[in-house]
Parts: C-alpha cells; structure tokens; sequence
C-alpha cells in the first residue's frame, strides 16, 4: 500500500546549542537537506537521494576469499528502511552503484530480496540511476532504470560530469573530510558542493570514501566547496580550507 501524500515538514531550524542533524543548502538555487544518515532531501519534489548503496559488496568479497560479516546488504536496508518512515518520500533516487556488481541481486538472502522489493513498492516511484559498478541495474524489484534524472534545475546522475557543471548532483567519488582540531584528526563521510554541484557521500554499509583533497574533486569545484561532514550525532558545515589530505 502506498504511503499518504501528506509528508514531513521542511525540518526545523534548531533552537541555539540543539545538535543538527541536518543541513540546509542550496544548489543551482535548489534548496536541500543533507542528513545526517548520508540522504539527500529536496522538499519541493519530496525527493529522498541515497548513493552508492552497494548492496552485496560482503559476498563479493567473500568470492575474492575476503571474509567479511554477511550482513551488509540487511544493514544498509535497514537504515535505508528508517529513512523512508521519517521522510515519507513520493520518489527515492538511488543514484548508481546501488548493486556492487551486476550478479549481487543473485546472491541477495531471500529475506533481503523480499524487504528490498516492499521498499520499493512503499514509494510512488522509485529511480535506479545507472552506475559504474551496475550500468544495468535489475529491477525486477521494481523500479525504474535511468542514466540521468531532471528534478527542476537539478540533474542527478552517478559519476560527476567533467569540469565544474550547474546543478548536478552526482555521487561516485564516496567523498570523506580530514579535519585536524585539538592535536587529533578525524575523518569522515561528507557531502561537498561549492553551491553550483554536490557530490554525496557513499550510503552503503561497507562503503568507504576518498578524500575531498584528492585530486578527483578539484577538477570538479571551480570555487573552493563546503564539506558537510557527517559527525556522530550532528552534521558540521566545514571550509574547504580546514580540511587536510590523508
């Protein structure tokens, strides 16, 4: 059955010294959500944007003789499941990479495919953004497959396009800040945008992430961009310039 067409709010502008656990920003004039969970939401269209999910990264893995815990597909489902009940979304964008590989769905435990497929059927209409690691993702899940989607002044798509470009939304590159405080460093999952592109972070449980100073994200910022760094509780817009390679 799908959800009621009466959604969440705008989240809410916290009262001074409350934790954040979202933030606002905009792109091409679009104004957006980075959540804490590593989601996208653009309330205009009541459009949830996750990346990089991964799904069966452990058992393929497990193939190469790298044991891993079995588990992350069931996790990664799990969060996603949450996000679906706060943000009741009319449309969920999956944006590439949602599969490890184009034989993970053959290897998913029954009891996955089945949570998988009643996620899907719970959103009026779900998009599967082609992605390098599934240029043909299965949808007999349901679902609908695209290469590029158009949300008003948006285009989402997997892999960031060539040079600075307006209005993308892309994922791919599994974005992570370094920040140095206090004589420690910490590093962790981010969103990056200069305001005219942004670039999410990697949703999946086994993901991991590249530094926004490597050499792959200067090509795609003509201005120095924001990290939204995703901390253990609250997200942290952090300046370009505090950030530090590995």
């Amino acid at each position: 059955m799908k959800p009621s067409l009466a959604r969440l709010s705008s989240p809410q502008t916290p009262a001074p010294g409350a934790k954040l656990s979202v933030a606002k920003l905009t792109v091409a004039g679009e104004a957006l959500w980075a959540d804490l969970s590593g989601a996208l939401w653009h309330e205009d269209s009541l459009t949830l944007v996750v990346s990089d999910l991964h799904f069966e990264k452990g058992s393929a893995f497990a193939q190469k003789g790298i044991l891993l815990p079995p588990y992350d597909t069931r996790a990664t489902l799990a969060r996603l499941s949450e996000l679906i009940v706060r943000f009741r979304p009319r449309r969920l964008v999956s944006l590439g990479d949602s599969f490890h590989d184009l034989g993970a769905d053959g290897r998913m435990h029954l009891d996955d495919e089945r949570r998988l497929a009643h996620l899907i059927a719970s959103v009026e209409d779900w998009i599967w953004i082609e992605g390098n690691h599934d240029p043909a993702p299965p949808t007999r899940f349901g679902g609908q497959r695209r290469e590029v989607l158009h949300i008003g002044a948006l285009r989402l798509r997997h892999d960031p396009l060539p040079g600075p470009q307006v209005g993308e939304i892309a994922g791919h590159l599994h974005p992570c800040a370094k920040v140095r405080a206090s004589g420690r460093a910490v590093r962790r999952r981010c969103f990056v945008s200069d305001g005219s592109r942004l670039i999410l972070p990697a949703f999946g449980a086994y993901t991991g992430g590249l530094n926004i100073r490597d050499q792959a994200f200067a090509a795609c910022f003509k201005e120095a961009p924001r990290a939204y760094v995703m901390g253990k509780d609250q997200m942290y817009p952090i300046a370009y310039a505090r950030c530090v390679g590995d």
